[in-house]
C-alpha cells in the first residue's frame, strides 16, 4: 500500500488517462447479487453449499458461478479433498474483480483510499488542514484518483466513489475555530454530483459516523450479540445503533447522534461533544502552546502530548459513561462498543475509564451490558465510504451479508430473478462492509 500526503494545494490537476466503470455495474441480477453476499460474508463456498444456502438448483448455481468466474468477480480456489462425497471447488471472491474509492471528508483532514473487492486497502493519500474547503479539497481527490487509477493493475475495474462526512459542515465554523464565513461554501453543495463531475465515477454519500459503525458491524460475530451501540471519537464524537444485526438510520438519517446528547460534567450541562471530542483536546494543546498536529496521525505515539491527553480521557470517558447510561435506557443494547481516530492505547484507556464511571452511576433498573473497543480504529470511516459502491453494485440486500450459514440453510430462495438495485448519486444508508477473512 502506498501512502501520499499533501499538506497544501491550489490548482487542480489535470484528470485523464480514466476508462469506463467496470460493464456489470447495477446490473446484477439479483441471485448473482446473492451468490456474491454469501460468500462475502462467509468466505469461500462451493457450489452445492451455495445451491442449499439459496435454495437455487445446482445446475442454476453452476450457471452463475460460471458466469461470475467469467467476469471476473469470483475465482475458483483448489480443490478440497478428503471428506465426504465428490471434492468440492470453493469460489471466492476476486480481490482484482471490483475496486472502489473511499473518501472520508472530515473537519481536519480528508482520505481517500483505493480499495479491492474484498475490503482491502491498495493506496491510500491524505490531505490535512485547519479548517475543510470544498475547492482544496476536490483539487486533492482529483489529482489522487487520476493518480491511482493509472497506476493500479485494473483501472476500468473502478466502479465508484464513497463519501463519509459529516452532515452540515457548514455549522461548526466556531467549534472548530474557522473564520466565520469559510465553511458556508459547504451550505447546499451536491458533494455527490461534484465528484461524479471531476471523477467519472458514479458517487455514493453517507454520514462518517454511520460508515464506522457499518465498518465495525462487518467485523461482529452478529449471531452472538446483534444490538450494540456504537461511539466514534473523531473530531466531534458521533455514533451509530445497530438492532438486530442492521444499522438503524432513524426517520431523518440521523439515528445515533450523540455527540447532541446532552450530560451533565462538574455541575454544568452541555452536549457530549463538548467533551468527548478531539477538538477539544486539539483546544487545550493549542492554549497550552503545544503542538496539535500530532492528532492527525492515530498511528503515531501520543505519550508525548500526555500531560494534555490524561484529563481529556478522564473528562471524555465521564462524559460518555452519563451518554451511555442514558442511552440504555431508550434501547436495552447488548454491548457499547467505542472506537475512534485515536491510538488504540488511548482507546483503550477510553474503554477502560468509561466502564469504570458507569459502574459508579445508578444503573437501577438497566439490562446488563459490556463496552468494548472497536475493531477498526481510524480507518473505519474511509472503509465505510470505500464499500457503498460495492454495496449499491454487488449486494442483494443488507440482511444477507449479515446472515450465517445456519441461519440461510433455513431459508428458501425461489430461481425467479428480482429487480436489479440501480446506484444513485445519493445514500444515506451504508450496509456492512467487507473483509477479509
Amino acid at each position: 500500500m502506498t501512502m501520499r500526503t499533501d499538506e497544501h494545494l491550489t490548482e487542480p490537476a489535470a484528470f485523464d488517462g480514466l476508462g469506463g466503470g467496470a460493464n456489470q455495474a447495477g446490473s446484477r441480477a439479483y441471485n448473482e447479487r446473492l451468490t456474491l453476499s454469501l460468500i462475502r460474508r462467509n468466505g469461500p463456498l462451493p457450489k452445492a453449499e451455495l445451491a442449499r444456502l439459496t435454495g437455487l438448483s445446482p445446475q442454476t448455481l453452476t450457471t452463475i458461478a460460471r458466469r461470475l468466474e467469467a467476469d471476473g468477480l469470483l475465482v475458483a480456489q483448489d480443490r478440497v479433498r478428503g471428506r465426504v462425497g465428490q471434492p468440492s471447488v470453493p469460489y471466492a471472491l476476486n480481490p482484482h474483480g471490483v475496486l472502489t474509492f473511499g473518501l472520508k471528508i472530515g473537519r481536519r483532514s480528508t482520505e481517500l483510499v483505493l480499495c479491492d473487492f474484498c475490503g482491502e486497502i491498495l493506496e491510500r493519500a491524505k490531505l490535512t488542514y485547519s479548517y475543510p474547503v470544498p475547492r482544496q479539497i476536490f483539487a486533492f481527490v482529483q489529482k489522487h484518483t487520476a493518480v491511482m487509477r493509472r497506476q493500479c493493475s485494473a483501472p476500468n475495474r473502478v466502479v465508484g466513489v464513497g463519501v463519509a462526512m459529516p452532515f452540515e459542515l457548514w455549522k461548526w465554523e466556531r467549534e472548530i475555530e474557522a473564520p466565520e464565513g469559510t465553511l458556508s461554501a459547504w451550505f447546499g453543495l451536491d458533494v455527490a454530483n461534484e465528484l461524479l463531475r471531476i471523477t467519472g465515477l458514479p458517487t455514493l454519500v453517507t454520514n462518517d459516523a454511520t460508515a464506522a459503525c457499518g465498518a465495525e458491524l462487518a467485523r461482529n460475530e452478529r449471531q452472538t450479540k446483534p444490538d450494540f451501540l456504537y461511539v466514534y471519537v473523531g473530531s466531534f464524537v458521533g455514533g451509530g445503533i445497530v438492532l438486530n444485526g442492521n444499522l438503524f438510520n432513524g426517520r431523518a438519517a440521523n439515528a445515533g447522534a450523540l455527540g447532541s446528547m446532552p450530560v451533565t460534567i462538574g455541575g454544568k450541562t452541555s452536549q457530549l461533544i463538548a467533551h468527548a471530542s478531539l477538538v477539544t483536546l486539539e483546544k487545550t494543546l493549542r492554549r497550552r502552546g503545544r503542538d496539535c498536529s500530532i492528532l492527525q496521525f492515530p498511528d503515531q505515539d501520543w505519550s508525548t502530548i500526555e500531560n494534555q491527553l490524561k484529563p481529556w480521557v478522564d473528562i471524555a470517558s465521564e462524559a460518555l459513561a452519563a451518554a451511555i447510561v442514558s442511552a440504555m435506557s431508550v434501547i436495552d443494547f447488548s454491548r457499547v462498543c467505542i472506537d475512534g481516530a485515536v491510538p488504540s492505547s488511548v482507546r483503550d484507556r477510553l474503554v477502560a475509564k468509561t466502564q469504570f464511571y458507569v459502574e459508579r452511576l445508578n444503573c437501577s433498573g438497566l439490562s446488563p451490558f459490556d463496552i468494548v473497543a472497536g475493531a477498526i480504529g481510524a480507518d473505519a470511516r474511509v472503509l465505510g465510504a470505500a464499500m457503498l459502491p460495492v454495496l449499491a453494485n454487488y449486494a442483494s440486500d443488507p440482511v444477507v451479508l449479515l446472515k450465517d450459514l445456519n441461519e440461510l440453510r433455513s431459508r428458501n430462495h425461489t430461481d425467479t430473478l428480482r429487480p436489479t438495485v440501480r446506484i444513485s448519486t445519493h445514500t444515506t444508508v451504508v450496509g456492512v462492509v467487507p473483509v477479509r477473512k
